[in-house]
């Protein structure tokens, strides 16, 4: 009698181990494929952040072309909309070039002085501007209408004239 007590209790405890492996495993599985989700947001060379996906891209530019490229790829000049997503912007930069190199992104006031928009038509709420800036400055070849981020020391925002030519960060909506 002992010894069928003794089987079932082995048993049963063999039971109860294999389900909780089964739902260790199945845990697993499920974290696994939300984090390739996850992960699948952005196509290869996009970076994930708040439901949007990014992209330094290194070759100089005018601001218009920088803009006309990241449309090319079905996005526009990133936005930015709070401090931790410059920051996280910032990180990509520093992450692809080693440095925190002054960059386009998508802030314009081109269609009317001093009232600043994002040209992929968010809200432009946040700010992040030098001291000073922007100064929407004039020479022969206009204002400066375009905005960088990674000016100078503090490495805030400034408008500069559009045709400087720049690296940029462009910004898709993850799918």
């Amino acid at each position: 009698m002992m010894k069928i007590l003794y089987f079932s209790a082995f048993m049963f405890a063999m039971i109860a181990q294999t389900n909780a492996l089964d739902a260790q495993l199945d845990d697993y599985k499920t974290a696994k494929s939300d984090l390739v989700k996850r992960s699948a947001r952005c196509s290869r060379g996009w970076t994930p952040l708040n439901g949007r996906c990014f992209r330094y891209i290194p070759r100089p530019m005018s601001w218009a072309k920088a803009e006309r490229n990241c449309v090319s790829m079905r996005g526009n000049l990133a936005s930015v909309h709070d401090i931790e997503e410059y920051h996280e912007i910032q990180r990509l930069i520093l992450t692809s070039s080693h440095e925190y190199k002054e960059t386009w992104i998508g802030g314009t006031d081109a269609q009317e002085y001093y009232h600043w928009f994002w040209s992929d038509g968010t809200h432009f709420h946040f700010t992040n501007w030098c001291s000073g800036e922007p100064s929407n400055s004039w020479n022969i070849y206009g204002r400066e209408h375009c905005l960088a981020i990674n000016h100078g020391q503090q490495k805030c925002w400034n408008d500069l004239h559009c045709y400087h030519r720049k690296p940029s960060v462009c910004a898709k909506k993850g799918y």
